[in-house]
């Protein structure tokens, strides 16, 4: 369903969940929105061509509670993002994100992610031609460098061009990409976190909103960076920990609302499973929806609890999972009491 854009006075981005592909999908993203009300939440990358020559509507289709939620894009060709900008914010996203971050080799074949970094003047043209086509935010993603490339100089440089351009927010990933050699998951690994970098960012581009992404774990890591950026981006500890971010709203946003249990939490995914299986029909050999691809994103729920790994394994059940009810949710707790008690 295509939308007009999100009106409502918008959060800061202090903190936010990364862009995540394969994870961070409109079931993800619904599922942390019920732990939090305010942190910002990212599609997967789309790249343009799957927008302009694909399935637009099983891309772009979201739901109204994810707000704030901003689709990242992947791409290099100017006009093409900014049809894609376009679209993003026809169907009501709150922010259009650029991709110049991701090492995969994919990517560099279509000459787009990390590999833009390069290209600082292309960037450039890309945001502006983004910025040209929407009213929403359009921001950047990106790395420290690529490959040896170690100075600071570098990133310093590819920031001011793109600000020049008329970007205004960055998200930095610190730790450089490594093009050739390393895979993704070694690549958000391997290269070493250089915070200070970020930290110099803001201290050179007072003017710029700068958020530190990479290798962030603990509310008190978030606390120290935040003494020095504007915001922060989890990535995976969002995902293998969700519950970490109950009390963000509380913290980063002073929102008083009482937060939601771990029972509460899935309770609350309950209509949105049942609405979704029934919209699409249970997945079969004919196709539909299966369980298992809403469920999987939460297996992270009960995390450094007694009870985690009994919850996990239900959860991961394929014959229960096979039955597709959404019940199977309140199972899985009810084996973690005993545990827990």
């Amino acid at each position: 369903m295509i939308r007009s854009p999100h009106s409502a006075k918008l959060p800061a981005r202090r903190l936010s969940v990364a862009p995540m592909m394969d994870w961070t999908d409109r079931h993800c993203r619904l599922f942390h929105r019920q732990i939090t009300r305010h942190t910002w939440l990212y599609t997967e990358m789309v790249t343009t061509g799957a927008l302009l020559h694909g399935d637009v509507p099983r891309h772009l289709d979201f739901n109204d509670e994810e707000h704030p939620v901003a689709l990242q894009l992947g791409g290099s060709e100017p006009a093409d993002l900014a049809k894609s900008a376009k679209l993003g914010e026809t169907w009501g996203y709150d922010e259009i994100n650029l991709n110049c971050g991701c090492p995969s080799e994919r990517v560099q074949k279509g000459a787009f992610g990390a590999c833009l970094m390069a290209e600082p003047a292309l960037v450039a043209d890309c945001v502006k031609a983004m910025r040209d086509a929407v009213s929403i935010d359009v921001t950047v993603k990106h790395r420290i460098g690529i490959d040896d490339v170690e100075s600071y100089d570098f990133v310093r440089d590819f920031v001011g061009t793109i600000a020049d351009a008329g970007c205004s927010t960055f998200i930095v990933h610190a730790r450089n990409a490594i093009l050739k050699g390393l895979s993704p998951k070694e690549n958000r690994e391997i290269p070493p976190l250089k915070a200070d970098y970020a930290y110099q960012l803001k201290r050179d581009f007072p003017g710029l909103e700068i958020i530190i992404n990479g290798g962030i774990k603990t509310v008190a890591e978030i606390d120290a960076h935040l003494q020095h950026v504007d915001g922060v981006m989890l990535g995976r500890e969002a995902y293998h920990n969700p519950y970490l971010m109950a009390g963000f709203d509380a913290r980063y946003y002073g929102d008083t609302s009482p937060v939601k249990s771990r029972a509460e939490v899935l309770q609350a995914m309950l209509p949105y499973i049942a609405d979704q299986l029934a919209r699409h029909g249970k997945g079969s050999v004919g196709g539909g929806l299966r369980l298992n691809s809403i469920t999987r994103h939460m297996l992270g729920l009960m995390t450094g609890l007694p009870g985690a790994r009994a919850f996990r394994q239900t959860l991961s059940d394929s014959k229960k999972l096979a039955a597709g009810d959404p019940a199977l949710l309140m199972e899985a707790f009810a084996r973690t009491q005993p545990i827990a008690a």
